[in-house]
């Protein structure tokens, strides 16, 4: 069992937030912690809400929308994020695939939001606890299923704007072999 206020592994060492996806309005990056788990960061380590909202506004982009993909709430509370980005919550395990009916809320969501923000440049924030392979996953899925990218040039564009490289084989393995989710 995995303790209420321990970091991630992992987490330290990834960059807290990547670029937004060139042609998309995806961003990923990895979850922010709440201030009790922050309190065993150094100063340049932490990672927090409030951090991840500076960090959009020196890129100067808004976002709109954050889909959560833990499979946990331990990380930071809702509340600390600012009333103008809409939050979703996603329950996801890490090292799998995800079951369809997750792939389709996913795109359900992505697209609603589009199609409500049309007028606007507001960005979808993703994120699991790294925000690589199941982040990447469901990114890539969308833009493969919904977009019609081809498999690797969206592992790709993933890859370069996140700054990190999905490494998950399972997630990999279906992106280039499994056909297209068409429904949505």
């Amino acid at each position: 069992m995995v303790k209420k206020n321990t970091i991630p592994d992992g987490w330290r060492s990834l960059t807290p937030v990547g670029q937004p996806i060139p042609g998309t309005r995806f961003i990923a990056f990895k979850v922010p912690l709440k201030g009790a788990i922050n309190q065993r960061l150094t100063p340049t380590q932490k990672f927090t809400p409030k951090d991840l909202i500076a960090a959009m506004k020196a890129l100067n982009v808004e976002l709109g929308l954050i889909i959560d993909l833990t499979y946990t709430t331990r990380y930071y509370e809702v509340k600390d994020l600012p009333k103008s980005v809409q939050y979703k919550k996603l329950y996801t395990v890490g090292l799998e695939v995800p079951d369809n009916a997750t792939i389709l809320q996913f795109k359900k969501w992505v697209r609603k939001f589009l199609w409500e923000n049309a007028g606007n440049e507001k960005l979808i924030g993703v994120h699991c606890t790294n925000g690589i392979n199941r982040t990447g996953y469901l990114i890539c899925r969308y833009l493969i299923d919904v977009e019609g990218w081809d498999p690797e040039a969206a592992i790709q564009a993933f890859g370069d704007a996140r700054g990190h490289r999905m490494d998950g084989l399972v997630y990999l393995t279906d992106l280039r072999t499994q056909p297209m989710r068409s429904y949505y």
